[in-house]
């Protein structure tokens, strides 16, 4: 039976890396789903369903840190003593706040969908670079602080992503 003190991954069944089979994790989540569903427990009283319920918000919990690279990753580094601390730990190598200042200076610029698409292309590719990044720490190298600074970086991607889904609105796209 699942245990609710279990993390993530064990309560998924699956290794306790960064590297994770989308579909594996996405299959696994339906069979936990029919698994906890209250309405399954409906013979065994209110007690019972409110259990199965406490279940299905932890699985989906769960499911939605492990399903996230992101998430995934900065629940790696919190379970291995590398807390995240996105908003009070906000230093960043050079190189990186220069690219991010690069970044909002052609966001600014962008005159066109075709700037936008063409920063939007960079962006995503930096992301995925640094996510490959990400697992090489987590998974290979095993540097936990190393990996958090790499994720903090990637909060930075992925709201600057947000600003230009929201340029491109401005653009009419």
């Amino acid at each position: 039976m699942m245990n609710l003190q279990s993390n993530d991954f064990e309560l998924f069944a699956v290794p306790v890396q960064f590297a994770q089979d989308a579909q594996q994790l996405a299959e696994r989540w339906k069979a936990l789903q029919k698994q906890a569903h209250p309405d399954r427990f409906a013979s065994q009283g209110a007690a019972a369903q409110r259990v199965a319920m406490q279940w299905s918000v932890r699985i989906n919990e769960a499911y939605q840190r492990l399903k996230d690279p992101l998430k995934r990753a900065a629940y790696l580094c919190e379970m291995h003593d590398a807390p995240i601390r996105a908003e009070d730990n906000t230093a960043m190598p050079t190189a990186f706040l220069m690219e991010q200042m690069e970044w909002r200076e052609a966001l600014e610029e962008a005159q066109s969908p075709a700037d936008v698409d063409a920063l939007d292309d960079q962006v995503a590719s930096a992301r995925r670079a640094m996510l490959a990044r990400c697992q090489q720490l987590l998974d290979v190298e095993r540097d936990y602080a190393q990996a958090a600074q790499q994720v903090r970086a990637l909060m930075f991607v992925a709201r600057f992503s947000g600003d230009i889904d929201r340029r491109r609105e401005q653009l009419g796209q």
